[in-house]
């Protein structure tokens, strides 16, 4: 994402996992926030952790704080393995999880598309749950969601032409849980990645919360 990235090859259940590493700008006795594992969009199509909406939500991660980890599912990149049709792909996100959750700081769990599946269905799977999860364009119309705590920040664009703001809602509806919606928008909020890094920063504070 930057020059400052580091690259690192982590064990994983089919193999070694690629992941990447971007540590934020700390003020002066300013301490690390926490600790962030997004997940990226479907590998079958053309999904990485270099995706623009997973690096967007990374670098607002890095703005409040976080350390951020993003990381390539199994076949992808330097990732061994193949598809699992998300099943070892949660088990990868997992392994992510283990290898870089740091005793005494946070966990937040973010996703986009399948990854947002991805991060909902590793929550359930935590021993020590995540401080909250963030999950933008979930695909809720290819994949099962899960359920997710009543914190959980959800993001779609109006017009996702890739998963239907129809099946965002549906899934939503029983769980009386919150979607912001963005008009005009489609799947991958071309035009609007400032607009979506903003609202990443405004809906994860309490409002007056927000750092400068």
């Amino acid at each position: 994402m930057n020059a400052q990235t580091q690259r690192r090859q982590i064990a994983g259940p089919a193999g070694e996992i690629e992941c990447a590493i971007d540590e934020p700008t700390l003020a002066d006795g300013q301490s690390l926030r926490g600790v962030v594992v997004i997940c990226h969009p479907n590998p079958t199509q053309g999904g990485t952790m270099d995706n623009k909406v997973v690096q967007t939500v990374a670098r607002g991660f890095l703005h409040m704080g976080y350390r951020t980890v993003r990381f390539n599912f199994r076949g992808i990149g330097q990732s061994q393995g193949g598809w699992d049709e998300g099943r070892g792909e949660v088990d990868d996100a997992l392994a992510v999880v283990a290898a870089f959750r740091k005793a005494g700081l946070p966990l937040a769990l973010a996703g986009f598309s399948f990854g947002g599946f991805v991060a909902s269905q590793a929550a359930l799977r935590l021993d020590d749950p995540a401080e909250r999860l963030l999950l933008v364009g979930p695909a809720a119309s290819r994949f099962g969601v899960a359920t997710v705590p009543a914190t959980t920040v959800v993001i779609h664009g109006e017009q996702d032409d890739v998963v239907p703001l129809t099946a965002v809602l549906d899934w939503a509806r029983p769980q009386a849980l919150p979607v912001i919606v963005v008009p005009g928008v489609g799947h991958f909020f071309h035009g609007q990645l400032p607009l979506l890094k903003n609202l990443v920063l405004r809906s994860w504070h309490p409002a007056g919360t927000q750092p400068a």
